[in-house]
């Protein structure tokens, strides 16, 4: 919260893991912006598990981004319906 009252642009680069059941994290999240994380599992351990648990997420959901070929480079001519 404290790089986003420097820096307001900082937000556009935020990532929400998950939400937390404490009502300091739904606050938090509230004002920083975040519509929703990406897991909801009623996560209260406070360690930082549901960070750990959506970097896998994160890191697949940028390889598939970044590795998987485009249809045309595939030389796929239409998609399968």
């Amino acid at each position: 919260m404290i790089a986003a009252r420097i820096e307001p642009f900082v937000k556009d680069y935020l990532i929400f893991a998950h939400r937390s059941v404490e009502p300091g994290h739904a606050a938090m999240q509230e004002a920083l912006g975040c519509k929703k994380p990406l897991l909801d599992l009623n996560f209260r351990l406070g360690e930082g598990t549901g960070a750990a648990v959506a970097m896998n997420l994160v890191a697949g959901a940028v390889a598939i981004l970044t590795q998987v070929a485009t249809f045309a480079e595939a030389s796929v001519a239409e998609a399968d319906k």
